[in-house]
């Protein structure tokens, strides 16, 4: 056990988070990578540039609850593959949501800049093979974590494992059948069917409306993005492109890796590939009008609509309402970071104009709770100031800190806990107040939930 926990320790600072091998170490038959990426602009306010649309909970689920696209996909992994090793690939920014959202239930490897698929790919594959010690014989699937589909998508993803295992081929991809021409997806036009599977002819990437119709009227495939194969059959050809690199060394040299697709690097040259195909609900929830229909006309959040009101969503994160009057088609959202008013089909005007704000996220979802900025002051060069408030759920602890020449005060509003800063130990209740300056850093602790008011300010002979 002590080995254990030093191979986890020696990788941690390679972008690896495993608690699982903290326990045990032994491969599974089947690891299950999910690719967690974007930046988030297409679904402002309530994406950003470090909280994607995979994380917002927007998603009805249970009783009135809600989930995200993350939640959403590991549950329906979880109901088809209970026992499969599941690995998030993404970059260092999103660890903590993901780890907020699925806590210790998966391994994080974290990307320490954005090279694109392959390399993201590889960086994994690295991971199985040295870190979790799994055999070239294990059955990798690669798949998106926004997947929006039916279960039935799931047990698809059974079915490629099988005809890798059956060694009918080398790679095999998830085909989607279409259900209308487009020019933003990538085809494969599939040779004669075998037993649930056809190796494909050829591949055509991101074709006219034209030829898009031309291809599905005989019988292609949108490329789903989803790619099973052996483990020692991707390691061959990362050492290809990388040498015998180990997990540490391939972590350390990434950022001077090409940035290339895995589609290119490796499906356009694979010579044994196949594809099974999935006929059924598929989406792509990545603009406002697509992810209206999902949340339906009753929105999110606090808000009241007129009855004249029609065809108009909110989904309202603020702590206020929201009243919309005499409105047709509108989606109407509002987060810390902004408030949308546009047409429920303009989503396509929203990335340029979000691309000219300047201003830095004001919502984090941390592992251990929520940073929430209310209020940031500042002076003719730079930020002076800021107010923001903290909540952390029960049994969580939070790094306090504060940069060197600013002095930060938090108030505790409700819940308790306590805070530990240079060894001294103090418990924390409404009321409680905390001042903490220059450099200084310690914990907090919540028992049963906590929320803390923190204001920043710069030390007096620093303005």
């Amino acid at each position: 056990m002590l080995l254990q926990y030093a191979v986890v320790a020696n990788f941690v600072d390679f972008g690896l988070y495993s608690p699982v091998y903290k326990v045990i170490i032994h491969h599974m038959n089947i690891h299950m990578i999910l690719l967690s990426g974007g930046s988030g602009k297409r679904l402002w306010p309530l994406s950003n540039e470090i909280r994607s649309k995979q994380f917002l909970r927007v998603l009805g689920y249970g009783s009135g609850g809600h989930e995200s696209m993350l939640q959403r996909v590991f549950r329906q992994l979880r109901a088809e593959f209970s026992g499969a090793h599941v690995v998030v690939a993404t970059g260092a920014a999103q660890r903590e949501q993901i780890l907020s959202q699925l806590g210790d239930t998966v391994d994080i490897v974290s990307e320490p800049q954005r090279r694109d698929t392959f390399p993201a790919i590889a960086l994994a594959m690295t991971f199985l093979h040295d870190c979790c010690g799994s055999p070239d014989d294990d059955v990798v699937v690669v798949l998106p974590v926004d997947v929006f589909a039916e279960q039935h998508y799931f047990t698809t993803l059974g079915r490629m494992c099988e005809v890798v295992e059956a060694g009918d081929a080398e790679l095999v991809l998830m085909g989607i059948a279409p259900t209308f021409a487009s020019s933003r997806f990538g085809y494969m036009v599939p040779g004669k069917p075998a037993d649930g599977y056809a190796h494909i002819e050829r591949f055509v990437e991101k074709p006219s409306l034209e030829l898009a119709a031309d291809l599905i009227a005989g019988g292609a495939l949108w490329n789903g993005g989803v790619f099973a194969f052996r483990l020692g059959y991707l390691m061959e050809i990362v050492r290809s492109h990388v040498g015998n690199l180990s997990f540490s060394d391939l972590y350390e040299t990434y950022g001077t890796l090409e940035k290339t697709s895995f589609d290119y690097a490796v499906v356009e040259k694979a010579t044994s590939v196949a594809m099974v195909p999935y006929d059924g609900m598929w989406k792509d929830l990545g603009t406002w009008d697509a992810l209206a229909q999902e949340i339906g006309p009753k929105g999110i959040g606090e808000q009241l609509l007129s009855a004249s009101t029609e065809g108009t969503v909110v989904v309202n994160e603020l702590e206020i309402p929201v009243v919309v009057a005499g409105t047709r088609n509108l989606i109407v959202a509002a987060s810390p970071d902004g408030i949308l008013v546009s047409d429920i089909q303009s989503g396509s005007e929203l990335k340029p104009l979000v691309d000219t704000l300047k201003h830095p996220p004001r919502f984090e979802q941390l592992r251990w709770g929520t940073r929430r900025v209310l209020e940031r002051a500042h002076d003719r060069m730079d930020t002076v100031g800021e107010t923001r408030v903290v909540e952390l759920a029960a049994l969580q602890e939070a790094p306090i800190s504060c940069a060197m020449g600013t002095t930060l005060i938090m108030v505790c509003s409700t819940g308790r806990g306590s805070w530990t800063i240079g060894g001294d130990t103090r418990q924390v209740e409404p009321g409680t107040t905390i001042r903490v300056a220059d450099g200084a850093s310690g914990l907090l602790y919540s028992e049963k939930g906590l929320r803390v008011v923190e204001i920043v300010v710069p030390n007096v002979e620093n303005v």
